[in-house]
């Protein structure tokens, strides 16, 4: 299967990091800060490689969820189009967001030329071989492209989730399939509950003798307090060159509005947290053109903070941070789409 390149992409980036140690005085920033991928500048968006695939990517990625709930479809092309024209290359979606309008009103966005611009990466959900490979070709129809630049396996949340999925008959069987076929140029997964959970399937994959191209997971300012992806994933992940991509920066809101209520920070300071972190991408949901200008600003002044500002941001929440009480992907079910659509896993 045919593969186009992407000049734009391409510019000779290599996988490095930045070796720089944390102060002391940092307290509870991880010390996976120091492992910071090198920054880009392209205009006014950053880029970073990701992982070892020799792929740079935006710093800032346009999440999928909130992409296909516009009342209007043309809204939501005409967001997604305005924001690759304004420099983010990085695309993310699912198979189940939106009962698969996500991708259906993408697909129709990235036509005219603009598939060639982006790194799309959309999730499935199958925990099964048959249930993955099927959930694939209904994603790439909807999409309307013949290959995906990232596939990854969706939610997983659950402590048995690496053992089915690695099993002989479970996804990872598809996934891999997929890649050699073509359909597929890199393979990751998702997760937001667990650290644990993330690091079991890191370990499945090995052992069946793989390795994972990319990883999502929750980055934000109050994860270092409660079963912490920054602390326990991300120094893997960078120790290995898989690329780490953030979400969860704003916690679904319940973050956003607690910094807000108690005037801790503002949005684009939380975004600006999530990119010092070592991670290639920081994916944020986008449902209006006021957000991505936003998004866009945070991106245009982002410069790394300091070991103490992260340090002084850190401990304005770490009584807040210390229970997860605000970190709800965590402690309940109410992000675990998978858990009111087990149909979903084959």
């Amino acid at each position: 299967m045919k593969r186009t390149r992407r000049a734009l992409l391409q510019d000779g980036a290599t996988v490095a990091a930045v070796a720089a140690g944390l102060a002391a005085s940092v307290g509870h920033a991880q010390d996976a800060a120091s492992l910071v991928p090198p920054t880009t500048r392209k205009g006014d968006m950053p880029y970073r490689p990701l992982g070892r695939t020799g792929e740079l990517v935006s710093l800032l990625g346009l999440g999928g969820f909130h992409i296909g709930n516009q009342p209007e479809e043309r809204e939501s092309i005409q967001l997604i189009r305005t924001a690759i024209d304004r420099g983010i290359t990085f695309l993310d979606n699912s198979w189940d967001y939106n009962g698969g309008q996500s991708e259906i009103r993408m697909g129709k966005a990235l036509q005219d030329g603009y598939r060639q611009k982006v790194f799309l990466m959309t999730k499935i959900d199958g925990r099964t071989k048959e249930a993955a490979a099927r959930q694939l070709d209904e994603s790439l129809r909807r999409l309307q492209t013949d290959h995906l630049d990232l596939l990854q396996i969706h939610e997983v949340i659950r402590l048995e989730d690496p053992d089915r999925i690695a099993a002989e008959g479970g996804a990872l069987e598809a996934v891999l399939d997929a890649q050699k076929a073509g359909k597929v140029r890199f393979i990751g997964f998702t997760g937001h509950k667990d650290p644990v959970v993330h690091l079991r399937m890191l370990d499945a994959a090995a052992k069946r003798g793989s390795r994972f191209d990319a990883v999502q997971m929750p980055v934000n300012v109050m994860d270092a307090y409660f079963r912490s992806f920054q602390k326990e994933v991300l120094p893997r992940l960078a120790r290995e060159q898989v690329g780490a991509l953030a979400m969860k920066t704003f916690g679904g809101g319940a973050i956003l509005d607690h910094v807000l209520r108690e005037k801790v920070a503002r949005p684009i300071d939380l975004l600006h947290y999530s990119m010092s972190q070592p991670v290639a991408v920081v994916i944020t949901g986008i449902d209006r053109l006021p957000i991505l200008e936003q998004a866009l600003e945070a991106a245009r002044t982002f410069k790394p903070l300091t070991a103490q500002q992260q340090a002084a941001l850190l401990d304005k929440v770490r009584a807040a941070a210390a229970e997860g009480k605000h970190e709800l992907f965590k402690t309940t079910d109410r992000f675990d789409a998978t858990a009111r659509n087990p149909q979903w896993l084959g």
